[in-house]
C-alpha cells in the first residue's frame, strides 16, 4: 500500500483505540499498518527476534503508535482485542491465558475489516470455507465478477491480506478465503453469500473436541449471517454434519450438487475433475445471486486460469502432460486429482508422483483412484509407508526418495495420453519450505525436460 493509499479501516471506528497484535507476518503488519492509519494505538509482538526488528524497521513512520513489546496480561490490558494471526495454535498457545486475564477478547484481521464495514461504501462479501477447494473456487468468483465487468477483490486466506487493500468504491464485492482458524478468530462477519464446500478431517490438533470441533467453526460462518443471505453447502455436510445442520436448520441453502451448470465441463481446461465440478457450481450459483447471466458464466468458466500448484497444467512434452497438483497435502485432496484421469482402452493413465510428511497411516480417499494408476513413485518421509501400502495395489511402485528422481523416471517411463501428476497426499516440510516450494520444484523440473508449457 502506497503511503498516501486510504486504510480500509476507518478513522470513525478507530481513532483512539488500542489493539494488541501477536504474529508479524505479512498479515500482522497488514494488520498494524491499517490500525495505525485509522488512529489506534498498537503494541505488537512475535517470539522471532527477525520479525520483531523487520517489523519495527517497517514500522519507524509509526514508532508513536505502534509500540513492539512482549503480549502479557499488563500489556494488554485496555485494549479492544488482541488480534492474533491465524498460524497461532488458541487452543494451546500462551495468549488464552493472556487473553482471559485481561479480559481482552482474541479476534483476527478478518474481524476488524468486519468491524469496518458499516463505514465503507457499500458492497457485498462473499466468504468462502471447506476443507479442499477454497482457493479455486475464491479466485473462480473473483474472476467470474471481473470478466463480468463488476469490481471485486480477493482476501483472506488466499494470501492477501484483506486489511492490506484499499476500500473498494459503491457496488464492489470482497471475495474472502476464509480457513477455520480465521473463522475461530471472527465473530461479526455477515455474509451475503457463505459458501462450505465439504468438510473432511484435517487440522484437529487445532480442537480439542476433534472432527465435531472443526465442523462447528465451519458452521459458524452461516451462524453470523443470522438467517440473511445465501447459503450454499455440500450436501455431505447438510445432511450428515451434525454443527452444519444445526446451523442450517430453518434455512433453504443450495445444495452444491444441485446447481445445474450452464455448459459442460469438458470446455473448462483448468476444472476438470470431480472436486472441481462441485467447485464450479458453488461459483455458478454465487455468480447467478449477484446478477451474471448464464453466457457470462459460461465463458467465464472456460477462461479461468486456473491457480498455481492446484491442478495446473504444466507442460506437455511428447503427448504426456504434466500436473502440479502440489497443494494437495492430505489424501482427501489428492484423491480427486487422482479421479481426473480415468483409465483408458490402454489401461491406468497416471504416473503419481506421492509422498512428503505424511498426515497419517492409511490411503484413505485415495483407494477407490487406484485403479487409474500406472505407477506411483514415492518420495520423503512417507515414501516408504506409502511403497508398502501400494505395493500389489498398482501395477508398478517405483521408490524414488526425492522428487528430482522421480520426475525423471516418470518421463522416462511415461507414454503419449499419460499423466505425470505431482499430488503428494503429504506436507511438504521434510523438503521443502512449503507446499509452492515444492510445486515451483518441480515445475523447474518438468521444464529441464522440454517441451511446450501449458
Amino acid at each position: 500500500m502506497s503511503e498516501h493509499a486510504a486504510s480500509i479501516l476507518p478513522e470513525a471506528v478507530f481513532a483512539g483505540t488500542r489493539y494488541a497484535v501477536l504474529g508479524l507476518a505479512r498479515t500482522g503488519l497488514a494488520t498494524i499498518c491499517a490500525l495505525c492509519r485509522a488512529g489506534a494505538q498498537v503494541v505488537a509482538w512475535d517470539r522471532s527476534a527477525d520479525a520483531r526488528e523487520a517489523a519495527q524497521a517497517m514500522l519507524s513512520d509509526n514508532t508513536g503508535l505502534c509500540e513492539i513489546a512482549e503480549l502479557t496480561a499488563q500489556s494488554v490490558r485496555g485494549c479492544n482485542g488482541i488480534v492474533v494471526s491465524p498460524g497461532v495454535p488458541i487452543n494451546a498457545h500462551p495468549i488464552a491465558g493472556v487473553a482471559r486475564s485481561a479480559n481482552v477478547p482474541l479476534i483476527g484481521d478478518i474481524e476488524l475489516f468486519a468491524l469496518a464495514r458499516p463505514h465503507l461504501p457499500p458492497h457485498r462479501v462473499i466468504g468462502i470455507t471447506g476443507t479442499n477447494g477454497k482457493s479455486t473456487t475464491t479466485a473462480l468468483i473473483h474472476h467470474l465478477l471481473e470478466s463480468a465487468g463488476q469490481i471485486a477483490r480477493l482476501g483472506g486466506n488466499i494470501g492477501i491480506p484483506i486489511l492490506g487493500t484499499e476500500p473498494l468504491p459503491a457496488a464492489g464485492t470482497y471475495v474472502l478465503e476464509l480457513s477455520s482458524y480465521q473463522i475461530d478468530l471472527t465473530r461479526t462477519l455477515e455474509c451475503d453469500v457463505a459458501i462450505l464446500l465439504n468438510i473432511s478431517p484435517d487440522h484437529l490438533d487445532r480442537y480439542d473436541d476433534g472432527f465435531v470441533g472443526y465442523a462447528a467453526s465451519k458452521a459458524r460462518l452461516f451462524e453470523m449471517q443470522h438467517g440473511k443471505g445465501l447459503a450454499i453447502v455440500d450436501r455431505h455436510s447438510l445432511m450428515d454434519i451434525r454443527p452444519v445442520a444445526r446451523a442450517l436448520e430453518h434455512r433453504a441453502p443450495v445444495v452444491i450438487e444441485d446447481v445445474a451448470l450452464p455448459g459442460d465441463q469438458s470446455d473448462w481446461p483448468a476444472l476438470q475433475g470431480p472436486h472441481n465440478l462441485g467447485n464450479a457450481a458453488a461459483a455458478v450459483a454465487t455468480a447467478r445471486r449477484l446478477g451474471l447471466d448464464d453466457n457470462v458464466i459460461a465463458a467465464g468458466l472456460k477462461s479461468f486460469p486456473g491457480l498455481p500448484h492446484r491442478m495446473e497444467r504444466v507442460a506437455t512434452i511428447g503427448g504426456v502432460l504434466f500436473i502440479n497438483d502440489s497443494k494437495a497435502t492430505n489424501p482427501a485432496s489428492t484423491a480427486p486429482a487422482l479421479a481426473a484421469f480415468a483409465p483408458d482402452d490402454a489401461g491406468p493413465r497416471i504416473h503419481w508422483i506421492v509422498g512428503g510428511l505424511p498426515k497419517g497411516d492409511t490411503l484413505g480417499e485415495i483407494e477407490p483412484h487406484l485403479g487409474h494408476v500406472a505407477t506411483a513413485y514415492t518420495i520423503g518421509e512417507a515414501g516408504a509407508m506409502f511403497a508398502d501400502l501400494l505395493e500389489g495395489r498398482v501395477p508398478r511402485v517405483v521408490r524414488s526418495e526425492l522428487m528430482a528422481e522421480a520426475v525423471r523416471a516418470a518421463a522416462a517411463a511415461a507414454r503419449p495420453g499419460d499423466v505425470v501428476l505431482l499430488s503428494p497426499a503429504c506436507a511438504s516440510f521434510d523438503q521443502f519450505r512449503d507446499y509452492e516450494k515444492r510445486g515451483e520444484a518441480f515445475v523447474s523440473m518438468v521444464h529441464s525436460l522440454g517441451g511446450d508449457a501449458r
